[in-house]
């Protein structure tokens, strides 16, 4: 799957253009390598995001087209 898809399907980042364009400044890094939207992620990457001065950092657990709500927290873990 998309990095950028990812990112909005697990709600890390809530739309799918934010995400394409936080790729785009270099704010987000798969396996400690800076990542453009088109990476595709897989299980056991490590995904980090810059948001401002805070550092979100999380392994991916699962990868899914489609999740509720409820069923977000299994996608990933924080690290």
């Amino acid at each position: 799957m998309r990095l950028d898809k990812y990112l909005k399907v697990s709600r890390l980042i809530k739309r799918r253009t934010v995400a394409n364009e936080a790729c785009d400044a270099g704010r987000v890094l798969v396996n400690d390598k800076p990542a453009k939207a088109s990476v595709q992620v897989k299980t056991g990457d490590t995904v980090e995001i810059q948001f401002g001065s805070r550092n979100v950092k999380v392994e991916v657990l699962e990868v899914k087209e489609t999740v509720k709500k409820d069923e977000v927290e299994s996608m990933f873990r924080y690290i």
